[in-house]
């Protein structure tokens, strides 16, 4: 599942513009992944105390997450993603709560680096906050109504 999301992330951000056909699959995905993500979002914030199953789950989260901040960075699907029901209210609430869970454990949500020698250990968690706040706002843009939510 990571794959094909990293596989439909590279589509989204080719610089060349998409056929029409190929807007037309993307914006029919579109739905679809904004729904998994809804479904799927509270993963990450198991992270904190994750087995090799829960981490999976949060792996596709946040592939998920990249995917919906890329797609809402260009016209063709944002004024789409904007109207989509509870996408807004979960990113906001995935946010409080990441920012909750982040003070009651390590915080594996921001950028902390923890050196030995010359090596930089991250987390794949490592920077979910800020792709929260990326999409909040690319769905806030030119919205009125989205806006007054926030």
């Amino acid at each position: 599942r990571v794959i094909l999301l990293e596989l439909i992330m590279a589509k989204v951000s080719e610089k060349n513009p998409a056929t029409s056909e190929e807007m037309n699959a993307i914006s029919k995905n579109a739905d679809f992944l904004a729904a998994c993500f809804r479904e799927k979002c509270e993963a990450v914030l198991k992270l904190t105390s994750a087995s090799a199953a829960e981490a999976e789950e949060a792996l596709v989260a946040i592939r998920l997450l990249d995917v919906l901040c890329e797609m809402t960075s260009s016209n063709g699907q944002l004024e789409h993603l904007q109207a989509l029901p509870g996408l807004l209210e979960t990113a906001i609430d995935t946010l409080r709560l990441t920012h909750l869970a982040g003070k009651q454990a390590v915080n594996i949500f921001t950028a902390t680096h923890a050196m030995t020698g010359q090596e930089e250990i991250s987390h794949p968690a490592v920077g979910f906050k800020s792709h929260l706040i990326r999409l909040i706002g690319n769905l806030c843009y030119k919205n009125k109504e989205n806006q007054d939510r926030v």
